[in-house]
């Protein structure tokens, strides 16, 4: 664990040879699900993993460029696209890619403003929703988004902040979702080292890498990537 963010880049695998761009999408059309401290730990995951990863703010109230400022290294580029230039998304994305970054992870606002055009060059578009039933409901609006894009077989949600088990609520939305073919895994924990790592401007396998935050994270950045190679035409 590194709460004072001693500045040290994170151990990263080495970097896979021409790799395309892909784009992960966190999106949810709720507040309070935890979508941009899940985007920050998966960017950094990620990093870890081999990829160049730019993650992109959407999102108007600016908590991921915020969490942004405070690193000290450039591990992970974050930047903040504004509503106005999210028409230019799409070449904002030719130039990272002419860049060499292989993902760039974008935290979407969490309301239907320029959702679409967000999501729509998307690889794959992962829903953070809590173990609830109204969670779930409110997460209606962004299927019927992704499916009126055409990415029926491109997104998943995932279980977050979820009680410590056993929890037979949990269970019973993850056996529903699973049943559907819909269920990210794993589910995250509500722990509160995701928050102490955000505060700090890390991601959860910087700030206490041998957590089980950490592992939890890392299994979930391998079960999206396995997801969007298997979805890769090439």
């Amino acid at each position: 664990m590194d709460p004072q963010g001693s500045g040290h880049e994170p151990e990263v695998a080495p970097r896979r040879a021409a790799q395309p761009l892909r784009i992960l999408a966190v999106a949810v059309q709720k507040g309070g699900t935890g979508k941009t401290t899940l985007a920050a730990s998966l960017a950094v995951a990620a990093v870890e993993a081999g990829e160049r990863v730019t993650a992109l703010d959407l999102d108007p109230q600016g908590s991921l460029a915020g969490w942004g400022a405070l690193r000290t290294g450039d591990a992970v580029a974050v930047d903040r696209v504004q509503p106005w230039e999210v028409g230019q998304l799409a070449e904002i994305l030719d130039i990272l890619a002419q860049e060499g970054v292989t993902l760039v992870v974008l935290d979407t606002a969490g309301s239907s403003t320029g959702l679409a055009a967000a999501l729509k060059d998307a690889d794959f578009v992962l829903m953070p929703v809590r173990p609830s039933r109204l969670d779930i409901v409110a997460a209606r609006p962004t299927l019927q988004t992704l499916v009126g894009l055409g990415l029926r077989d491109r997104f998943a949600l995932v279980l977050n902040q979820c009680p410590p088990p056993p929890s037979p609520r949990t269970s019973t939305y993850a056996a529903q979702l699973r049943a559907l073919g819909v269920l990210a895994e794993p589910g995250i924990i509500h722990r509160v080292d995701h928050q102490d790592a955000l505060a700090m401007g890390l991601g959860v396998t910087e700030y206490a890498p041998a957590s089980p935050a950490a592992e939890e994270v890392r299994a979930l950045w391998a079960w999206i990537d396995a997801k969007m190679r298997a979805s890769d035409p090439a």
